[in-house]
């Protein structure tokens, strides 16, 4: 049986199509599209919350292989807000994330598992110089085409610190050792 050379062209492009790979995206912090959200309980009586202002990031995300998406954000810590300007000085100094000394805290993934919509983000955290493996629960919000021609992907994700595991130890009673953090991510595909 021969094959003209066309045939051979064809088959030999169907068996090098390399495979599908994740998309990329970066993390819209132009247009307020995202943040990171905390809040820590005030004397076990109320809830403290806040924010940080500053922050970048890129993640992929392979509809097809979950388990090959990746995350990767650097907050600037000096960008923390709680409305209150003479507690967020607080919080830039020696007691809690001593800015000076560690401004930036960043977070890598080591590894997604999606189920549905739902997903499950393991990955090292480094904040206050000491880095520690964190797990983020998150949800896929949605993804699709912009009215602008772009790619767009969007997830919400929780996780739970303890001050200690990352040496704040400034002493906020026993109802304040951990602080939620909430995640709100806009990624446009590049």
């Amino acid at each position: 049986m021969k094959l003209s050379a066309g045939s051979l062209a064809l088959i030999a492009a169907l068996f090098s199509v390399a495979p599908v790979s994740a998309a990329d995206y970066v993390i819209d912090t132009d247009k307020a599209h995202a943040s990171i959200n905390f809040r820590i309980k005030h004397l076990g009586f109320s809830w403290l919350t806040g924010r940080f202002d500053k922050f970048k990031g890129t993640f992929s995300f392979d509809e097809a292989n979950p388990e090959a998406s990746k995350v990767k954000v650097e907050v600037d810590t000096d960008s923390v807000n709680s409305n209150h300007a003479e507690r967020d000085k607080h919080l830039r100094g020696k007691d809690f994330l001593d800015t000076s000394k560690f401004p930036t805290a960043t977070f890598e993934s080591t590894s997604v598992k999606l189920d549905g919509d739902k997903a499950t983000i393991k990955g090292n955290l480094t904040l206050h110089g000491v880095t520690k493996e964190i797990t983020i629960e998150a949800t896929r919000v949605g993804g699709g085409s912009d009215p602008w021609g772009g790619q767009r992907q969007g997830f919400t994700g929780t996780t739970t610190l303890p001050l200690k595991d990352f040496d704040i130890n400034f002493n906020l009673g026993p109802a304040s050792q951990t602080v939620e953090m909430a995640l709100e991510i806009e990624g446009v595909r590049q």
